[in-house]
């Protein structure tokens, strides 16, 4: 029988949702690359490792070929660091410094390859560090002058590395000519960094996980930003990794008759998609349903892209409910969104945020039109957005999404089609009655119980939104120029003074 050691633990990257991207962490005693053009966050990524090691009492080594330590230092003193702990071997020209500085200085274009690799062979030999970062493999590229021997020197460093018990990650920023496939070859794993500039707003990084062998790990594309503490990971969402909850009893929305239009209420798991032109109230009926949750003592985050905070607030109190006491409690994450700064998979982080650590039973997201633009075209979205409700759906949270649509009356259409992933579509329209602009609302679908097939009218006053009862002489809804051709006493009472309707 041949005895096999035990498997080391993962060593941890020292970035949350990286280790979790590779399902714990790097296989120790490997050499990886990490490559990615200027501006990606390679420096970051590996001081971040060094220093993770350091906290569990890992001795950790940066060779830098390509910065100072004076910059290495900068660049951790901005994410408030500080590298007392690690050993930092600086390898680049250094011209006037005097001989008896400490500091190990070597000129790379002027000695051999085989110097510099001895060089960083004796520092290793000295440090005996767990944890080592190369920075770059570029210049040792330069010094090789031909792949042949570049290779045999990155080889001979690898098995150097793998009789010190050494883990190691080996940075590129990809100035070779071309995809340099030998170093993935060689490599255990290989990790890549991505840098975007869309036509408006920040750019956009994203890293994916070119192979890791032993391991079992989150493919595709991840989203990821550069912050104060290290890069922030933005793993892609993927419902099916998530547990399914069982859904409960139907929820009150705070209307009699607008759960009765719905079948019983709002279904806990399901998403419920209210879609209707600018200013007809899907952002009152939102927050009028967000209030009932609120009022049961159930946690909400509510995600605006659309309108300002203090407007929100504003108008929602001037209606009857008050969300300023919830959001100073806590109980209300109310939570303003910039399309342009943030990313899809950062989107995607805070919603689980939301329901994972702050236990948020209802989420609202005001509006979708808005979290289109981020997207780079409208296959991307509907699929994160399939992904998202799924993953709301196994958490049982009470999802309620707004979709805006061109038009007020007339041709009325919207920028993509969003209704087939919905468990409940909510129709909110204009029509026209005897000289008057009113407001309608009906359930188009919904997959959990009956619902009504009237389409009733509907006022916002100051007691939020009320319901009225069904309208029999209402003709074309489903044309888009919807009309009333019954008398005027059939109607709600019109509402002078009231505040206007939007959203």
């Amino acid at each position: 029988m041949v005895a096999f050691d035990a498997p080391l633990p993962p060593a941890l990257t020292g970035i949350v949702g990286l280790d979790d991207i590779l399902n714990g962490g790097l296989t120790p005693h490997r050499m990886y690359l990490v490559e990615g053009t200027p501006g990606t966050g390679k420096t970051t990524l590996g001081l971040g490792f060094l220093l993770a090691g350091a906290a569990i009492g890992e001795t950790g080594l940066y060779i830098t070929l390509a910065e100072t330590e004076v910059e290495l230092r900068a660049v951790a003193a901005t994410h408030g660091w500080t590298l007392d702990a690690l050993s930092l071997f600086e390898m680049i020209p250094a011209d006037g410094l005097g001989e008896d500085q400490e500091q190990t200085l070597l000129h790379p274009s002027e000695v051999e390859l085989g110097e510099t690799i001895r060089a960083v062979m004796a520092k290793v030999e000295e440090v005996r560090p767990a944890r080592v970062v190369l920075d770059s493999l570029s210049e040792l590229r330069l010094l090789a002058q031909s792949p042949i021997r570049y290779r045999r020197q990155i080889l001979a460093l690898k098995h150097f590395f793998s009789t010190r018990q050494c883990t190691v990650l080996f940075l590129d920023d990809k100035s070779g000519t071309g995809s340099d496939l030998q170093l993935h070859s060689i490599a255990h794993g290989v990790v890549s960094l991505e840098q975007t500039l869309s036509g408006f707003g920040a750019q956009r990084r994203r890293l994916h996980i070119v192979k890791m062998r032993g391991l079992r790990y989150r493919g595709g594309y991840h989203d990821f930003e550069i912050a104060p503490g290290g890069l922030r990971v933005h793993p892609r969402l993927v419902a099916s990794d998530h547990a399914t909850h069982d859904t409960g009893d139907a929820v009150s929305t705070g209307s009699d008759a607008l759960d009765a239009l719905l079948g019983g209420g709002l279904v806990p798991g399901t998403a419920t998609l209210l879609t209707g032109p600018a200013g007809v109230g899907k952002t009152t009926a939102t927050v009028q349903c967000m209030m009932a949750a609120l009022k049961r003592g159930e946690r909400a985050a509510y995600f605006l892209f659309d309108e300002r905070l203090p407007t929100l607030l504003t108008r929602s109190a001037a209606l009857g409910m008050d969300l300023q006491p919830y959001v100073d409690s806590g109980q209300l994450e109310l939570r303003a969104i910039d399309p342009a700064e943030m990313s899809p998979g950062e989107f995607a982080g805070s919603i689980r945020v939301a329901v994972e650590q702050r236990q948020a039973a209802f989420v609202a997201i005001d509006s979708l039109n808005a979290y289109l633009q981020s997207m780079p075209n409208e296959q991307f979205l509907v699929l994160q957005m399939h992904e998202m409700l799924s993953y709301l759906g196994q958490k049982g949270i009470v999802s309620l999404l707004i979709l805006g649509l061109h038009g007020v009356m007339g041709d009325i259409r919207s920028d993509v089609d969003l209704s087939y992933l919905s468990d409940t579509v909510v129709q909110l329209r204009y029509f026209e009655a005897h000289g008057e602009v009113r407001q309608a609302i009906s359930v188009i679908k919904t997959r959990t119980a009956r619902h009504e097939r009237t389409i009733r009218e509907f006022q916002i006053g100051h007691d939020g939104l009320q319901v009225g009862d069904p309208l029999r002489q209402f003709q074309g809804v489903l044309t888009g120029v919807p009309t009333f051709s019954g008398e005027a006493k059939t109607l709600m009472a019109s509402r002078m003074g009231t505040p206007e309707a939007h959203g």
